[in-house]
C-alpha cells in the first residue's frame, strides 16, 4: 500500500506541474493572441494613413505605439509612452511578426510586459506596431494556481491514503484470514478447513478451491494410512508363518522334517513375492495417470479374442475351444488352476467365445494382467464351468468382455466393495487361505488406465463381471 500512495503522489506531482506548464502556455497564447489582434487593427488603420491620436485601445491593459524605422514615436495610444518606444529599434529583426518580454521598469508597469511588434505601410514609409501587455495577471494566475495545488495535494494525498487503506484493508483482510487458518493447519485433524468469506469474490473462489485442495489430500492422505497399515498386516501374516515354521524345525532339531519345512517356506516366499510385486503394481499406478491419454509407449494394437483363447489354452487341463458357444473337449477331466497361495479349489471348465475380431489399444501384459486376476477369481470360486466371452463394438465406442463363473455369486451391496484394496468377503476368506485382495483393485485400476470400466453383475447362478475396453480400428 505504502508504495501504491508513493506512486499515486509521483503521478499526482507530475500532473500538477504540467497542469501549471500548461495553465501559464495557455495564458501567454491569450495574450498574444489579443495584442496580435490590436496591432493587426492598428497596422490596418496605418496603411489607410487614419492612424488617429490617440489610438483608440479597449481596456486599460493594452498599451500601443507606432515607431517609424528611426525609433520616432509617430502615433500612440493614451496612456502609452510618447518618447521612449517599448522596443528599442535594434531589438527588431526583420519586417515579420515578433515578439519579446521587457522588463516593466522601463515603462512604468510592474513585472514584465509582453510586446509584440506587427509591421504597418503609411504613405510609403515603413513603421512598426507595437503592442505591450503586461503578464502581472498571468503570473498571479499561475502562483494562485501553485499555492492551490501546493495545499490541495497534501490533503488529497492523505484523503487518498486512508482511502486506500480502508479499501486495501478490507479487500486483503479474507486473505490474512487464509494466511492465518493456513498457518493453524497442522495436518492432523481433519477438520482443519481455511475460513470461506461471505463476499462472492476471487477471494471466496480461491477459499473454496483451496479447501476442496485441502479435502483431496486428506482423502489421499487417509487412503495411504489404511494402505500402510493393511499392507503392513498382509506383509506380517506370511513373515510370521516363516519366522514360526523355523522356530518349530528347530526346536524339533534332527527330527524335522527339512524337505516339508522347505515346501512351506517355498510357499510363503511366493505369496509374499506376488503381494510385494501387487503393492509396487498398485504404487506405480498411483503416479499415472489413469485416462487413455496417459497410455506409456509399449502401448499398442491387441486383439481381445486371441489374448482371451491364448489366456486359456495356458491354463493346464482339457483343450480348449475358441468360437462362440464352443464346448472344449474332454470336459469329463476338467482343469484345476493352482489357487493364490496354493489353495485348492473345484475343477471347472474354461470355455472362450468371440464372436468376431475386437481391437482394442493397450499393454499387453497389462491385458494379460486384469483378464488373469478376473479368471483366477472366477476359477476360485466357480463350480464347474468359466465361459470367457468378447463382443465386439457393443455400442460403438467400447469392446464387452465378459467372464462368467457359476459360483455362489457376490451380494449386490457387496460388489462396489470389493474393488477396494485388501478386501476380501467372508466367504472368499474362508476358501482363499493366502489371498491379499488386490486383485480386483489391480483390474480397477489398470482398466481406468487404459480408458475402461469394470463392474459386476447376477449370473443366474454365479457372477458376470462386464469389463468394457475402448474399441480401435481393426489396424488391418
Amino acid at each position: 500500500m505504502v508504495l501504491g500512495v508513493a506512486g499515486l503522489s509521483v503521478g499526482l506531482a507530475l500532473g500538477g506541474v504540467v497542469l501549471l506548464v500548461a495553465l501559464g502556455w495557455t495564458l501567454q497564447r491569450t495574450v498574444d493572441e489579443e495584442a496580435f489582434r490590436t496591432a493587426d487593427a492598428v497596422a490596418r488603420l496605418a496603411g489607410e494613413d487614419a492612424l488617429p491620436d490617440p489610438l483608440p485601445v479597449a481596456g486599460g491593459q493594452l498599451r500601443v505605439q507606432v515607431v517609424d524605422s528611426a525609433g520616432r514615436i509617430r502615433a500612440a495610444s493614451i496612456d502609452a509612452d510618447r518618447l521612449v518606444p517599448m522596443v528599442r529599434p535594434d531589438q527588431l529583426t526583420g519586417n515579420g511578426r515578433q515578439r519579446t518580454v521587457v522588463p516593466g521598469q522601463r515603462l512604468g508597469w510592474e513585472g514584465p510586459v509582453r510586446v509584440v511588434a506587427v509591421p504597418a505601410q503609411s504613405a510609403g514609409e515603413p513603421l512598426t506596431v507595437l503592442v505591450g501587455r503586461s503578464t502581472v495577471d498571468i503570473r498571479h494566475a499561475t502562483q494562485a494556481a501553485r499555492t492551490v495545488l501546493l495545499v490541495a495535494f497534501p490533503l488529497l494525498v492523505g484523503l487518498l491514503a486512508v482511502v486506500a487503506w480502508r479499501v486495501v484493508g478490507a479487500t486483503l483482510r479474507p486473505v490474512e484470514a487464509l494466511r492465518s487458518g493456513a498457518a493453524e493447519i497442522t495436518g492432523r485433524d481433519a477438520a482443519d478447513r481455511l475460513p470461506v468469506p461471505a463476499s462472492q469474490d476471487e477471494i471466496h473462489r480461491l477459499a473454496v478451491t483451496l479447501n476442496d485442495m485441502l479435502d483431496r489430500l486428506e482423502a489421499a492422505r487417509a487412503r495411504q494410512r489404511s494402505f500402510l497399515a493393511d499392507a503392513a498386516h498382509e506383509l506380517r501374516s506370511p513373515l510370521t508363518n516363516m519366522r514360526t515354521e523355523l522356530e518349530v524345525a528347530q526346536r524339533l532339531g534332527d527330527s524335522s522334517d527339512w524337505p516339508a519345512v522347505a515346501d512351506d517356506l517355498l510357499a510363503d516366499t511366493e505369496r509374499l513375492g506376488r503381494l510385494v510385486d501387487d503393492l509396487l503394481l498398485l504404487a506405480r499406478l498411483d503416479e499415472q495417470p489413469t485416462s487413455r491419454a496417459g497410455l506409456p509407449r509399449e502401448a499398442g494394437p491387441v486383439e481381445l479374442g486371441g489374448l482371451l483363447t491364448e489366456l486359456a489354452a495356458r491354463r493346464p487341463g482339457p483343450p480348449v475351444a475358441a468360437g462362440a458357444g464352443a464346448e472344449p473337449s474332454g470336459v469329463g477331466s476338467p482343469s484345476v488352476p493352482p489357487g493364490d497361495g496354493g489353495s485348492s479349489v473345484p475343477p471347472v471348465v474354461l470355455v472362450a467365445e468371440a464372436s468376431g475380431p475386437a481391437w482394442t489399444v493397450g499393454v499387453p501384459d497389462e491385458l494379460r494382467r486384469v483378464l488373469g486376476n478376473l479368471v483366477d477369481n472366477a476359477v476360485r470360486h466357480a463350480r464347474s464351468r468359466v465361459v470367457l466371452a468378447v463382443e465386439p463394438a457393443v455400442d460403438g465406442a467400447y469392446h464387452l468382455v465378459t467372464v462368467t463363473d457359476d459360483g455362489p455369486g457376490i451380494p449386490v451391496a457387496d460388489r462396489d466393495r470389493v474393488f477396494r484394496r485388501f478386501t476380501r468377503l467372508d466367504e472368499g476368506r474362508a476358501r482363499d487361505a493366502g489371498g491379499a485382495g488386490l486383485g480386483l483393485a489391480i483390474v480397477r485400476e489398470l482398466v481406468r488406465r487404459g480408458g475402461g470400466t469394470v463392474d459386476l453383475a447376477d449370473a443366474a447362478p454365479g457372477l458376470l463381471v462386464r469389463l468394457r475396453l475402448p474399441i480401435l480400428p481393426d489396424p488391418d
